[in-house]
């Protein structure tokens, strides 16, 4: 099992940056792949970005392409999410999640085995 805890939100003006990052325990981290989510009020949770287990392969959701970049640092057991040119359509709870298919990069929520709690992340115009 892994468990996961993000960090990183918080309140932005349009235009600008923030760092999602989601601690992963356990000792197999790198055996899993890692995927983004975000859920606005009222919302389907989405896809937003997916990497493989090493980090040489990623994927996005077209609303965040050229401006999210999803990375992972396995030494440190931590998958980041780099978020650019923020705008308030990009406010959410955004949710970290795990899969064991490692070389898979999945955009359905239903291909996750594990989640974590989520962190707010609002965007003011």
């Amino acid at each position: 099992q892994v468990q996961l805890v993000e960090s990183g939100g918080g309140l932005v003006q349009a235009g600008g940056s923030l760092r999602l990052s989601c601690a992963a325990s356990g000792r197999t981290f790198n055996s899993y792949a890692m995927g983004w989510f975000r859920q606005a009020p009222g919302k389907e949770r989405e896809f937003v970005a997916a990497i493989s287990w090493s980090g040489g392969s990623t994927y996005y959701a077209d609303s965040v392409k050229g401006r999210f970049t999803i990375s992972r640092d396995n030494a440190k057991n931590t998958v980041y999410l780099q978020m650019n040119s923020l705008n308030p359509e990009d406010t959410a709870v955004y949710y970290c999640a795990a899969h064991r298919f490692r070389g898979v990069l999945i955009p359905q929520r239903e291909g996750y085995d594990y989640w974590g709690q989520g962190t707010q992340v609002t965007v003011s115009s």
